[in-house]
């Protein structure tokens, strides 16, 4: 006896047709929107000269960490200008960042929700447990039929594959502030809303940064990946050269999101030493 086969796969296929053809014109102008905006960071990051920009981000390492760490940037990023990729990087630096900014911009918020509300929690918590289990590869099947090939899929498919994190540490930061320093505001008289952004959200700082750190760690592997549906950047460089069987390009490329990453990992982690402090 044969059991029926569950046409799951149908079903999802149907309900994104339904939304592309129904959303159409709100996809569109998203798509709009974020292509100027990524073509905006990018001629803008374009226009300085390479040895500007590196002196900037070298002066922004020494003033938010040490050193060390602007000497290493100089060094990572002048052999990522050596190598002919500094374009590619620009254009992976201007996805990361946008996706970043617009998923924490969607995770704080819900995050906040999430720790103040023991239903929402419970609701929330297998979602993101789906999200972050599901393979990065899948992300990007239903952004092409919203936003077409290029960029803004790749934004979009960047956008929520990196957003856990960011929810997760903002809800644990928020819960794992003592109760006695919630019960002293609430001795004083503090509302609501002074508790959370006086008490609570001050205290969690930290641990949302924490978050913050992996959203951007997760996004641009995801950008590299989302090169498969015509994502530019060093993404792009490494598909490339698998295509024509180039190791030493990919390599290269390869290097050069490992810099991206590390000078990027850096950062964050010494802002969140910094507000610890």
């Amino acid at each position: 006896m044969e059991i029926p086969r569950i046409p799951l796969g149908k079903w999802i296929e149907g309900g994104l047709n339904w939304l592309t053809s129904e959303y159409s014109m709100v996809t569109r102008g998203i798509s709009r929107v974020t292509q100027t905006g990524i073509e905006w960071l990018n001629e803008s990051l374009m226009w300085l000269p390479e040895w500007a920009l590196l002196a900037i981000i070298a002066g922004l390492c020494w003033k938010l960490a040490n050193l060390r760490l602007a000497i290493g940037a100089v060094a990572g990023l002048a052999l990522i200008w050596n190598l002919g990729l500094w374009e590619p990087m620009i254009e992976t630096l201007t996805l990361v960042v946008i996706a970043t900014l617009v998923a924490v911009l969607i995770a704080l918020p819900v995050g906040i929700a999430a720790a103040l509300s023991e239903r929402l929690y419970r609701a929330i918590m297998p979602v993101l447990d789906f999200m972050q289990t599901m393979p990065a590869f899948v992300y990007l099947i239903p952004a092409i039929p919203f936003f077409g090939i290029g960029s803004v899929s790749a934004i979009f498919a960047t956008v929520i594959f990196s957003m856990p994190p960011a929810i997760r540490f903002t809800t644990l930061g928020i819960r794992q502030v003592p109760v006695e320093l919630i019960e002293a505001a609430d001795a004083y008289g503090a509302t609501r809303g002074q508790k959370l952004f006086k008490v609570q959200l001050p205290l969690s700082l930290p641990t949302v940064m924490a978050g913050i750190n992996q959203t951007i760690m997760l996004a641009l592997s995801m950008v590299v990946i989302a090169a498969m549906i015509g994502a530019d950047g060093l993404g792009s460089e490494v598909w490339r050269a698998i295509q024509r069987l180039r190791p030493g390009d990919g390599f290269e490329a390869g290097i050069a999101v490992v810099i991206l990453a590390m000078l990027l990992d850096r950062l964050t982690q010494s802002l969140r030493k910094s507000r610890k402090s």
